[in-house]
């Protein structure tokens, strides 16, 4: 692995009002500690799409992180604003990787077709959106986290032949 800082944005409205702890954040943060990546930075902010929007592009055009995760914000109610803040933000989407966390969260449950997740490149960074709760968002992110560590080196420069790296 050439990459190993990551950054995480929680969106609630609750917690950003000191009225829900954030258990998703934490939850992903161990999880990828665990995996050999270090959370450098984590925040809570509220549904609001313009500072969403803002704190993306601002970690990605800092290089903060080579990855950063969102968690919260992709359902259907209306203040989950996060996959319509991360477009704004994001110069490029990578459809295939939110198109892979419903696939797999269909499996588990039919609500993840209400999933809104989306997932895009900020300069160097691979942004992705993932559920608020810390099952979800741990689900979603192993969902994708064998394409994650390629998808980072390619936005990185990496000019390496992707021919047989990954036959099946």
């Amino acid at each position: 692995m050439n990459w190993n800082r990551v950054a995480i944005l929680t969106l609630s409205d609750k917690g950003a009002r000191g009225e829900r702890v954030d258990e998703s954040g934490p939850a992903l943060s161990t999880w990828l500690a665990n995996h050999g990546v270090t959370t450098v930075k984590a925040l809570m902010i509220a549904d609001e799409m313009d500072q969403i929007t803002e704190t993306l592009a601002d970690w990605a055009e800092l290089d903060i992180a080579d990855l950063i995760l969102t968690t919260g914000g992709t359902g259907l109610s209306p203040r989950d604003v996060t996959p319509e803040a991360t477009m704004q933000a994001v110069d490029r989407l990578v459809p295939g990787l939110g198109e892979l966390m419903r696939m797999e969260s269909l499996k588990k449950t039919p609500m993840a077709s209400l999933s809104r997740a989306v997932a895009g490149i900020k300069c160097r960074s691979l942004i992705i959106n993932l559920p608020g709760s810390p099952k979800a968002a741990l689900e979603n992110l192993q969902a994708v986290w064998p394409a994650i560590g390629h998808g980072i080196d390619k936005i990185r420069g990496d000019q390496q032949d992707c021919a047989g790296q990954f036959d099946r």
